[in-house]
């Protein structure tokens, strides 16, 4: 027998319409407008466009370079998280199976490393980041991303690798497979669900970042969406038509991607990992 619907199922459902509402009225504003003439932005910013002007995202398109920076966005983005994955779930996984007072101690500091600001410590990572030839590199800031990111990757792998029982991995070893082989044939499939909810994470991060790659990629050629996107706004005008614009084009490719991994975060969250 199905349940009752009642006036406190109906209150909730008009709350969550209203929150959701406003969470949406900020797209609503950059879309609308990012289709409005310039003149049009300034007079009235809450209406619809009054005429869609298409012409804003083509001319984005060409002064973003778009192509060349999704590239170098895309490129960072991959490379980073591939790095992060590797090498945070091999040292979850050590510190979690290593019952060593020392991995416990180890393990408190790098969560005790994601409270630090970054602001705190901007200048000497670019003066150190210099001497070691990582500025205007892109590789260089793959390794700061893999040094900033380790914090939250290796918390969140932490927590799920306790999860699984350690009798699969003494199985596979009686059968002859190696530490390294356990890891990657056993543990590290079983990692899927929360793989994908780091690799969203650290992909809203590392995409939508200004800070760090302003700082470390000098070169126009090297820039990444976000940096691009700043060049719209100028000390004396701010061409708030063709910014917004290039906003969207910044996130379409990722809610593309967002929505595409929704079903692998739902079906994590409802099965689990291990059945």
């Amino acid at each position: 027998m199905g349940h009752k619907y009642s006036w406190r199922t109906f209150s909730v459902e008009i709350v969550a319409i209203v929150l959701g509402l406003l969470f949406l009225v900020p797209f609503y504003y950059v879309v609308s407008n990012s289709l409005k003439p310039f003149a049009e932005i300034l007079t009235n910013t809450s209406a619809l466009p009054k005429v869609f002007q298409f012409d804003n995202y083509v001319r984005a398109f060409e002064m973003l370079d778009f192509f060349n920076v999704f590239k170098n966005s895309l490129i960072i983005t991959i490379a980073s998280n591939v790095v992060l994955v590797i090498f945070c779930s091999m040292a979850a996984y050590m510190l979690v199976r290593t019952k060593k007072k020392i991995s416990n101690i180890i393990f408190m500091t790098f969560v005790a490393a994601m409270i630090i600001p970054f602001q705190s410590i901007m200048i000497p990572l670019i003066k150190t980041a210099g001497n070691f030839g990582l500025l205007n590199s892109v590789w260089g800031l793959v390794i700061m991303y893999l040094g900033f990111g380790s914090g939250m990757t290796i918390f969140l792998y932490h927590g799920f690798i306790k999860g699984i029982p350690v009798e699969l991995e003494e199985a596979a070893i009686i059968d002859g497979c190696s530490r390294f082989g356990v890891f990657w044939r056993i543990v590290f499939p079983l990692l899927k669900p929360i793989t994908v909810t780091i690799v969203i994470l650290n992909s809203l991060w590392i995409w939508n970042d200004f800070l760090l790659p302003s700082l470390v990629l000098q070169d126009p050629e090297l820039r990444t969406i976000p940096l691009a996107t700043f060049f719209f706004f100028g000390q004396y005008t701010k061409q708030w038509d063709l910014a917004l614009a290039a906003l969207v084009l910044g996130i379409i490719p990722l809610l593309i991607f967002f929505f595409s991994m929704q079903k692998h975060i739902i079906k994590g969250i409802t099965s689990g990992s291990i059945k």
